[in-house]
């Protein structure tokens, strides 16, 4: 016993976390993800005493933290969450140290800030005039599954050249949580640009998207190299938003085009849920309105 938990001499809390992860029923990116967000907890751990108090404490360690937003804050707490119970689920843990700590409370309003109709012009204007390399090509390729198809980046980066079906127009695309792939309609330009980078790049079969660089050569992309290669080029063109922001201006000009109709828009969208295009809905809707509350004060001066 050592600090209220049944805790072998040693205990060796990466090791545990190593067979935690690969034990765990989810998609290897998200595993891949867990990893990487689990490591603050690690580092806490190392540098405090694992006891019955290490898990609310590490939830005040975060608060404490300015580099990092509230949604960070709660992805890591719940990392840790997860790593906990499975802890005390295989009896390395006496109790549950996560019981009665609840996550950052955080607004259900959308944070990430779209891209602009002015960015997306500025952006086409830079991507048209690049010359036809590979790597151009495939940045292109990859802009519009975003632009045009509002793919999630963890979609895009699961894409198989088999998912392809650019005579019908069409994609299977393996959805946040899904199990099941989606069928999705390509818009025209999207085909024209996957067939080019297809044929630039010689895909022949597998991974859709893969790396070009010698010491990683075809394997697949990752999301952090898709926010990598599209930050490369937003700051080209001086955008100063994230790759998500892209998926933001596809659901905001479908919600325009739709007039607000959100079961038609969630088929392309393929949000589970209409909560979240509601929020989008109703930030339109306040923008819109702002040049009639504008004018009811336009007489004010101070």
């Amino acid at each position: 016993m050592q600090n209220g938990l049944i805790v072998p001499e040693n205990f060796d809390l990466t090791l545990y976390l190593e067979q935690i992860l690969n034990r765990l029923d989810i998609a290897e990116s998200s595993r891949l993800d867990y990893r990487s967000r689990i490591n603050s907890f690690v580092k806490f751990i190392e540098k405090n005493s694992f006891n019955q108090d290490c898990f609310i404490n590490f939830k005040q360690d975060l608060a404490k933290r300015n580099d990092i937003g509230v949604s960070s804050k709660n992805k890591q707490l719940t990392v840790a969450r997860i790593l906990l119970k499975e802890l005390h689920r295989i009896g390395m843990i006496r109790v549950d140290i996560t019981g009665n700590v609840k996550s950052f409370k955080q607004s259900k309003k959308h944070k990430v800030s779209g891209v602009s109709e002015t960015e997306i012009s500025s952006l086409l204007v830079y991507l048209n005039q690049l010359p036809p390399t590979p790597q151009n090509l495939r940045i292109k390729a990859i802009l519009s599954l975003l632009i045009l198809q509002g793919l999630r980046q963890v979609e895009l980066t699961r894409l198989d050249l088999s998912d392809l079906d650019l005579v019908a127009k069409t994609a299977l695309i393996l959805g946040k949580g899904m199990d099941d792939k989606e069928l999705i309609d390509l818009h025209p330009t999207t085909v024209k640009t996957l067939q080019n980078y297809l044929l630039s790049n010689k895909i022949a079969d597998g991974a859709l998207f893969v790396s070009n660089s010698n010491h990683a050569k075809n394997i697949r992309l990752t999301t952090r190299t898709i926010r990598r290669l599209v930050k490369d080029v937003f700051i080209q063109v001086g955008i100063d938003k994230n790759t998500h922001g892209l998926r933001h201006y596809f659901t905001t000009q479908l919600i325009k085009t739709y007039k607000s109709d959100l079961l038609e828009v969630a088929r392309y969208t393929r949000h589970r849920s209409l909560e979240m295009l509601q929020v989008y809905n109703d930030s339109i809707k306040r923008k819109e309105d702002l040049p009639r509350y504008y004018k009811i004060f336009e007489n004010i001066r101070l």
